[in-house]
């Protein structure tokens, strides 16, 4: 079996593959003061929870946004799995060519997700991903990475406003029953929920304006689910997306 781990900024996402198949997955805080046992305790009980050992890890596959967590996690899959993981960085095949002024300043998540939706969709796909930031990366037909957009995430954003403003409260991020608010978590709500959707459509609307033809557009990420039924700017949700590029690049990169 493959262990994946996407390593973000606020959440780090593992998975299981039998073959092709996703068996198994979970979140957990990502935290950089978390010591290597520590990470081997969690994934242990994680396993076991699933009715898997560490003997059924035959390899493992990890991308980080998170540079001080890179070593730490080598040295839990080296000790414990006896493995020596593949960490999707600079020389590593991805499938995927990048065609950005400096091809380093790309997240490897960025890169991942780009060689899962070539993979899985073929044509040209617009990702957005709705995590701590929210995305947008733009992939060729011919599987070339073009670019995309950056912006706040809309929790980022969301507790950005809690901070800042001392009379708005820290509001739970759900649909509002409709766009105009009539007390203050309402008004927050569709700003925020609505916001983001205009958000969508907009940066959606000029890439696709910018590319010869029309791209699928898939949403991934923790608020994915919340903002997909909102506009029809987004076509799938695939919520396991970086893991499966995790999975296909460890397939790419065996002898």
């Amino acid at each position: 079996m493959l262990l994946v781990a996407d390593v973000g900024n606020t959440r780090t996402t593992m998975g299981v593959f039998e073959g092709e198949k996703l068996r198994a997955t979970w979140n957990i805080a990502t935290d950089i003061h978390r010591m290597v046992d520590e990470y081997a305790s969690i994934l242990l009980f994680l396993l076991d929870h699933e009715g898997l050992a560490v003997s059924d890890i035959k390899g493992v596959s990890m991308c980080s946004v998170v540079p001080p967590l890179v070593p730490v996690l080598q040295e839990l899959f080296q000790r414990y799995y006896r493995t020596k993981p593949l960490v999707v960085e600079s020389g590593v095949k991805t499938g995927v060519a990048i065609r950005m002024d400096n091809p380093r300043e790309v997240g490897s998540d960025r890169i991942v997700g780009a060689a899962a939706a070539h993979y899985l969709y073929r044509g040209p796909v617009i990702i957005i991903d709705l995590g701590t930031a929210t995305t947008f990366d733009t992939v060729s037909a011919e599987g070339e990475y073009l670019g995309g957009a950056v912006a706040p995430g809309i929790n980022t954003a969301a507790e950005a406003l809690f901070d800042r403003a001392a009379a708005l409260p820290r509001v739970e991020l759900t649909r509002p029953r409709k766009a105009i608010g009539t007390n203050t978590i309402a008004a927050m709500q569709s700003g925020i929920i609505f916001g983001y959707v205009g958000l969508i459509e907009g940066i959606v609307a000029r890439i696709q304006q910018e590319l010869p033809k029309k791209a699928l557009v898939v949403a991934t990420g923790g608020y994915s689910e919340i903002l997909a039924v909102e506009t029809k700017a987004i076509d799938e949700v695939n919520q396991n997306l970086i893991l499966t590029g995790l999975r296909i690049i460890y397939d790419m990169n065996q002898p």
